[in-house]
This record gives C-alpha cells, sequence and structure tokens, in this order.
C-alpha cells in the first residue's frame, strides 16, 4: 500500500513539473516585451542618425544643424501586432497620385486584416514593379495608412511603414515604426498619397509624431 501511495505522489509531482513549461513566468514575460521595446528603441536611433547625416537626411540644411531627434509617441507593444496577411496575385498594377504631378505604379500585394483598440480593421499593402527590380528591395513592401490622430498628434497626410515580405499566412506590422512622408520635412520630395481605402478609424498613438520646425 506505500509503494502505491509513494507511486501516485511521484505521478502528481511529475505532471505538475511538466505543466511549468506551457506557462512563462512574469519574469519570461518581462524579458520578451523587453527586447520589443528595445527593437523600437534601436530603430529611433537609426532614423534619428539618418536624420543627423547630411548624406542621408531629408532635412535641409537649416534645419538638420539644429535637429536634436524626432518626436515620437512613448514605444507601446499593444501597437505591435500579427495580421492575417491575404495575398493577391491576380491585382494588376495602377497608378498611386503623390503630392507632385508625379505618379508611381504600385501593384495590391495583399491585405492585412487585424483587429486593433478594440476594432476589426484591414489594409492594402503595396509593391513597387520597379522598385523590385533593384536586389536590395526585392522583398520590399509598402503600407501608408490614415487614421485619427491625423492633423492633431500627426501629419495630416498620413504616415509609412517598411514591411518584408513574409514567408507564412501572417506579417507582423509594427506601428511604432511608423513614420512621415519625406515631403514632411522638404518640399523637394514627391511622396505617395495615402489611399482613402487604408483609413483607420481610431488613433494609432504610436511611432513618429508631426515635426515642428524650428
Amino acid at each position: 500500500m506505500k509503494q502505491f501511495y509513494f507511486f501516485l505522489i511521484l505521478v502528481v509531482l511529475l505532471s505538475c513539473g511538466q505543466k511549468k513549461k506551457y506557462h512563462k513566468d512574469k519574469a519570461e514575460a518581462n524579458n520578451m516585451l523587453s527586447e520589443a521595446v528595445v527593437d523600437i528603441i534601436q530603430h529611433r536611433e537609426k532614423l534619428n542618425e539618418e536624420f543627423k547625416n547630411p548624406e542621408t537626411s531629408p532635412l535641409p540644411d537649416r534645419y538638420r544643424k539644429s535637429f536634436d531627434g524626432l518626436d515620437f509617441f512613448a514605444p507601446d507593444t499593444n501597437y505591435r501586432i500579427t495580421a492575417k496577411f491575404e495575398r493577391t496575385p491576380d491585382a494588376v498594377p495602377f497608378l498611386m497620385s503623390t503630392t507632385t504631378s508625379e505618379k508611381t505604379t504600385e501593384v495590391v500585394y495583399g491585405v492585412a486584416h487585424f483587429e486593433l483598440n478594440g476594432k476589426q480593421h484591414r489594409l492594402e499593402i503595396y509593391q513597387s514593379p520597379e522598385l523590385i527590380k533593384q536586389e536590395k528591395y526585392r522583398n520590399y513592401l509598402f503600407l501608408p495608412f490614415l487614421d485619427d490622430t491625423n492633423g492633431e498628434e500627426t501629419y495630416g497626410g498620413g504616415r509609412y511603414i517598411d514591411l518584408t515580405i513574409p514567408q507564412g499566412e501572417t506579417i507582423v506590422i509594427d506601428f511604432n515604426k511608423a513614420y512621415n512622408p519625406y515631403c514632411v520635412y522638404n518640399r523637394k520630395y514627391s511622396c505617395p498619397l495615402v489611399p482613402r481605402q487604408n483609413y483607420l478609424q481610431t488613433k494609432v498613438m504610436a511611432g513618429v509624431k508631426d515635426f515642428a520646425k524650428k
């Protein structure tokens, strides 16, 4: 009988021990969260360095010389979402309007479906037939979007996010990496206008804020 109880206790202990592998403790969760925040911070540092560098900055010299960093929303991993990615292989090229008389040729490469701020949303994601001829842009995707912060906390014409073609049926969209079109900083640039179908009926309180000229 004693051997039976010993065996029963051993089984229970082993079962409890195995359950731990399916439950992350708070320290593990915090480490994962920190990695996402570190990635956002590193992305911002890189962006600021590009703006400071006269070789890569869109800023005119009069603004670049006094530039001390872009204005960002606080990092928020709630705005880093994994969306269902619906590819659209039969989409035909179309002309996207810009801030000048120029138009760019784009193709809807796919549509992202996701939930954000308690609402369901969809965004078209584009690919440039001309740009993918360059090796470094072969897997590049372009996501322009509008939201309810435009004209208040952010630039009125919307913002952009750079993406890479995903392997599977989902795509990670980190709105913390949303940035302004270059024409916000310098009128010499021609920037694509965000298609109206890419308007998010919510506030995206993440990424770069509007630019205040000093």
